[in-house]
């Protein structure tokens, strides 16, 4: 038997961070933006920093950068702005842009509460998933009716602190591997 004023407030995530008291988190549910423009520009922030990722969909929202299109590119337009994200399409998703900032914000504040250094923090964890679809009707010729639906997304994403780099060790037998006289196919060297 659940509590039903807990069950509205719980909020399941897909996973957990591995360290949390190293991380925060956010979750946007049944968002008012396409889902394929979402998942794009989320994924285009994953591995940014709080601040480099802020900055870049204000670059965004402005048409000074673009959002690469991998994925759902059917039918994308081919951009210039594209070539440094290794590929030719790309799209300016404005309201995606402003909704994924809404989100870091929350990010960024849910860090400063659990007092971390939110600008140091790196974005860990971006899943956009579909939402239920919302069901309209369109009018056609000849006294017909169609579906008119939009596609809304879920967003949820993590910023964790960097981990500290392991030095390379410097012992000389270490990194050198024996070879043998023997070729991968068979055949003697």
């Amino acid at each position: 038997h659940v509590d039903r004023r807990t069950a509205a407030t719980m909020v399941r995530y897909s996973r957990e961070a591995q360290k949390v008291d190293k991380s925060a988190k956010t979750r946007g549910s049944d968002l008012r933006v396409h889902f394929k423009n979402t998942f794009e520009t989320a994924k285009a922030c994953k591995g940014m920093s709080l601040g480099a990722a802020e900055h870049y969909l204000r670059e965004v929202i402005e048409h000074k950068d673009v959002i690469p299109f991998h994925r759902f590119n059917g039918g994308i337009g081919r951009t210039a702005q594209a070539k440094k994200y290794k590929g030719s399409q790309g799209r300016w998703p404005v309201k995606s842009c402003k909704i994924v900032l809404d989100l870091l914000q929350n990010l960024r504040s849910n860090a400063e509460n659990k007092d971390l250094d939110a600008d140091n923090m790196v974005i860990s964890h971006v899943q956009v998933n579909e939402a239920r679809r919302g069901r309209r009707r369109t009018y056609r010729a000849h006294g017909r009716i169609n579906a008119y639906m939009n596609c809304p997304s879920n967003v949820e994403m993590f910023v964790t602190e960097p981990e500290e780099g392991v030095e390379k060790a410097n012992d000389e037998s270490a990194g050198s591997k024996k070879r043998s006289g023997r070729l991968g196919n068979g055949a003697s060297a």
